[in-house]
């Protein structure tokens, strides 16, 4: 019997595209964020720090950094003990070949993005079977051409190992399968973000109200979930902890029964109507909007979202990663009306509709490269490090003791980025200006500018605002000196040296 030729492989090709071809754009769009901006901020510090134990410290607890510097509130290992596990075979290769610890955490937030690209690929394909191809072009587009989903998919926040288990439980939701969306809010509300109740409760009240499940079913669901991820959490936390807790518990009772969180700041009731998303959905906005009256098949999942959002503002300090769960729900909607005017954009009228649309996918590309200008000079502290190092040609056998404030600590630093001996660092908290001179430090950095005793080396900027103007580029990206590198005077070698200076 003869057997059938092998599809062509142009055809072959296509089939791919077809299948791959948005995660293989929006891959690539989170790896080039990555690549160029691949420090952290205070907000990722400890995951990030657990990552660098786990990979680099394993089994030795009492040397990990949380010991030392444990936060305000305890968080959970779970997401940065799986990652790192996954990561671990190509952070071994790398040590292998002697590559710098910088690229061990290229390869767990490289990590981190793949877990959660996945499950909004697996969110993606849901959206095809519910509302057709279309909708799901412009869905992969938005995505592609906002800024901040996946500028935050490569960084290790609780917020984004909570927002994989959501697109997840999305996926689900619009499959029609309550029982594994309940699952996975109850596992990412007890293991990562405590708040995530405020999505859960909503989505659990349209699922009941549309008879999806019971309520016996869906008690019971909840139930077993939550006692199995507590039993995790409480396991392997207590132990890195050195003492029993459940991490979601404590920042629960930190962050709304004492209200603590408000010392970080806060904002109106209408900041994430009127600031967050804007920022975040661009073009999408209106277009979300609009799409709830085209297609009433996206109400029983915008309602809750929209709950959701409505619930969280009522707490005092927001942040916008504190709702990116919401940004998908609201881009399927929008993907609605524009695959709409897409459809009819030959008819008398709607063409002006598909220009207008046309035009304002390209400003909000506009508005994500400003953004990503703006994010990249954002890490002054890891900009100084990488200054020092590269500028300090000095013996390379004696010590170089280097303190770093916690103002550069939060903008940029992490223990990926320090170098082998001769080099040590102190994070040490509490040391008064006066205190510096009497201190066998090699170099501060800090944010001021003038430490007696010490020679301001180098001056890294960061970004300070953004300025309009008319005119080309219609926006500045205004820049002004946050940290400066000192060098200890009684320090000879460092005179011998031609430094960048300080202005």
């Amino acid at each position: 019997m003869a057997t059938k030729d092998p599809a062509p492989f142009n055809v072959r090709f296509s089939r791919f595209l077809q299948e791959f071809g948005w995660d293989l754009i929006l891959g690539s769009i989170a790896t080039l964020y990555l690549i160029m901006v691949p420090y952290t901020k205070v907000e990722e510090s400890f995951n990030v720090q657990a990552m660098h134990d786990f990979l680099h410290h394993h089994h030795h607890i009492p040397k990990y950094d949380h010991l030392e510097f444990p936060g305000a509130v305890p968080r959970t290992f779970i997401g940065a003990l799986i990652v790192s596990v996954l990561a671990s075979p190509v952070v071994v290769l790398m040590h292998s070949i002697h590559l710098s610890k910088a690229y061990g955490l290229l390869a767990v937030r490289f990590m981190l993005g793949f877990i959660v690209l996945l499950a909004l690929r697996l969110f993606r394909i849901q959206v095809r079977k519910k509302f057709g191809y279309h909708v799901e072009g412009f869905f992969a587009a938005l995505t592609a051409i906002q800024f901040h989903l996946l500028f935050y998919s490569t960084r290790p926040l609780p917020n984004i190992l909570s927002f994989g288990l959501v697109n997840l439980a999305y996926s689900f939701w619009f499959e029609g399968n309550p029982r594994a969306t309940l699952q996975y809010l109850t596992c990412a509300t007890v293991i990562f973000r405590c708040d995530t109740v405020l999505l859960f409760g909503p989505i659990g009240i349209e699922l009941l109200l549309n008879k999806s499940i019971s309520i016996f079913e869906a008690i019971k669901c909840c139930i077993l979930t939550a006692f199995l991820s507590i039993g995790g959490t409480v396991l392997l936390d207590s132990i890195m902890w050195q003492r029993i807790l459940w991490p979601e518990l404590e920042v629960f009772w930190f962050n709304t029964i004492l209200n603590r969180s408000s010392e970080w700041g806060t904002q109106s009731f209408h900041w994430y109507f009127t600031s967050a998303l804007p920022r975040s959905l661009l073009v999408a906005y209106p277009l979300c909007l609009v799409g709830m009256l085209l297609d009433r098949r996206i109400l029983p999942y915008i309602i809750p979202v929209f709950s959701f959002i409505l619930l969280y503002s009522k707490l005092p300090h927001k942040e916008l990663r504190f709702i990116i769960g919401a940004i998908p729900i609201f881009n399927v909607s929008a993907a609605i009306t524009a695959s709409r005017v897409y459809i009819n954009r030959k008819k008398d009228g709607w063409r002006w509709l598909y220009i207008i649309l046309f035009g304002s996918l390209l400003i909000s590309l506009g508005c994500s490269f400003m953004m990503f200008l703006a994010s990249y000079n954002n890490y002054p502290g890891a900009y100084a490090l990488k200054a020092l190092h590269q500028s300090d040609i000095s013996d390379e056998t004696k010590e170089k003791f280097v303190h770093i404030d916690a103002f550069t600590a939060m903008n940029g630093v992490s223990r990926f980025w320090e170098n082998e001996y001769p080099w040590r660092y102190s994070k040490e908290e509490g040391i008064s200006l006066d205190e510096y001179g009497g201190r066998n430090f090699t170099y501060l950095l800090n944010e001021h500018f003038h430490i007696d005793g010490y020679k301001c080396l180098i001056s890294v900027s960061g970004f300070s605002k953004v300025h309009c103007r008319v005119g080309f580029p219609p926006f500045l990206l205004l820049k002004e000196p946050k940290i400066f590198v000192h060098g200890n005077m009684r320090d000879q070698e460092i005179h011998l040296f031609n430094w960048p200076g300080c202005s």
